[in-house]
């Protein structure tokens, strides 16, 4: 067995650790609120329980990551796989230091669905190990994109956190205005998170039916001197075709519920062949993500919000608005070092220029001129409690735009990159 086989083995062992960990959490936290004889003896010995297996997760997590680094000689970020897989395993080491300093095991039942879910998300690209090109040959990418990740998954963290005093503090039983403008909210928030996991599950079972689909597009330009220049591309489509590219015809399609030709084209403005399938892709999210999201409405007839509001009513909120600032206020040094500083040195050697405004670098921009305004608004406005929990989790939608939208759907130099 090789090195590279032998971190793929590491790598489902801690995704299903990390299944496990959370399933513990979960019971830490239930089984507190419905123990009849010590709730505080049960939380202690399950928080431990949980712990070490998400720690042991994380090892085996760890173990993914230096076997793949050694066996294909290269630092296991130079992809979107493989730097989604570092995310979660930066997560996971931002949760560990955060859990350290303040044991509240709660903050485990929302960090580790979150890097399941990463896990999970980094299972759907293509896992092969692919040569470094030159631009990326560099000390400085291992750097760059190490200490980046880091930064952000501490904004994860403290993401979370946020999310759950927003839990806490919004009555999802009171009907006045300003309360059903929370709840709507709220739950919101947890409709986009269902929608990525009916996403991952949509793409898991079609890919296990093997469907697929191909189309050719047929592009013409015409140079400077008025010669016109013809380009085949194709598009190769796992989600059944929805919506098909732009002028593009279909060499091959399974048939899915008698559907054996797409239901419309992609419009011209998205002119692209694979501007079409990400289109498809995202219809096929919403779709997966809200017949899941009915299911569950189905299963306790009230909104999420509602089904974990009471589990959150032990918990002093203040503890969850602290958690969320000193996990971002760890992350914003790192991530400015990392995302800006770092990449800048890395692009003037790769590049021959510090700054070019590639969308990557852009959107790395937005995202710490945010962080800037979350932490001046904290410490110089006195925002605490709703306001900055809902800029936490405002913030952590840009930090995943950053690294999913801009590297999915805008082309850019880091288009080629996880990062």
């Amino acid at each position: 067995m090789s090195y590279v086989d032998f971190s793929s083995d590491a790598f489902i062992a801690a995704f299903f650790l990390y299944c496990f960990a959370f399933l513990f959490y979960v019971v830490t936290i239930a089984g507190k609120k419905w123990s009849n004889r010590d709730p505080e003896k049960h939380e202690k010995r399950w928080s431990r329980i949980s712990f070490v297996t998400s720690t042991l997760g994380l090892v085996a997590h760890l173990t993914f990551f230096f076997t793949r680094w050694f066996g294909s000689g290269q630092i296991p970020t130079s992809n979107m796989y493989e730097f989604i897989t570092f995310l979660g395993m930066a997560i996971m080491i931002a949760f560990t230091v955060v859990y350290a300093i303040y044991r509240k095991p709660l903050l485990g039942m929302f960090a580790l669905p979150l890097v399941v879910l990463v896990v999970a998300y980094a299972s759907v690209f293509p896992q092969e190990v692919q040569p470094l090109i030159p631009a990326l040959s560099s000390i400085w990418l291992k750097v760059h994109v190490t200490t980046a990740a880091l930064g952000e998954a501490f904004f994860a963290v403290g993401f979370a956190a946020g999310l759950m005093y927003l839990l806490r503090v919004v009555d999802f039983k009171q009907t006045s205005k300003e309360a059903r403008r929370d709840q709507f909210w709220v739950e919101f928030s947890l409709y986009t998170i269902v929608l990525v996991i009916g996403f991952i599950a949509v793409v898991f079972i079609f890919r296990g039916a093997g469907y697929e689909a191909t189309f050719t597009q047929e592009n013409v330009t015409i140079d400077s001197k008025g010669v016109d220049h013809s380009s085949t591309d194709t598009a190769e489509y796992t989600l059944p075709p929805i919506v098909k590219p732009y002028n593009s015809t279909a060499d091959h399609m399974d048939s899915f519920l008698g559907m054996d030709k797409p239901l419309f084209e992609a419009p011209s403005w998205l002119n692209g062949v694979n501007a079409g399938r990400k289109l498809n892709t995202v219809i096929w999210s919403i779709i997966g993500g809200s017949i899941l999201y009915g299911l569950i409405r189905l299963l306790f007839r009230k909104r999420i919000g509602a089904v974990i509001h009471p589990l959150m009513e032990d918990i002093d909120p203040e503890d969850l608005d602290e958690i969320s600032y000193r996990a971002i206020a760890i992350g914003f040094p790192i991530f400015t070092l990392g995302a800006l500083i770092f990449a800048m040195i890395w692009a003037n050697i790769a590049w021959g220029r510090f700054w070019g405004w590639d969308p990557k670098e852009v959107w790395a921009l937005i995202s710490w001129l945010y962080y800037s305004a979350y932490l001046h608004f904290r410490l110089s406005r006195g925002w605490q409690g709703k306001r900055s929990s809902w800029l936490a989790v405002i913030g952590f939608v840009v930090i995943l735009f950053t690294l999913v939208g801009v590297n999915l759907v805008i082309a850019g130099l880091h288009s080629y990159a996880g990062v």
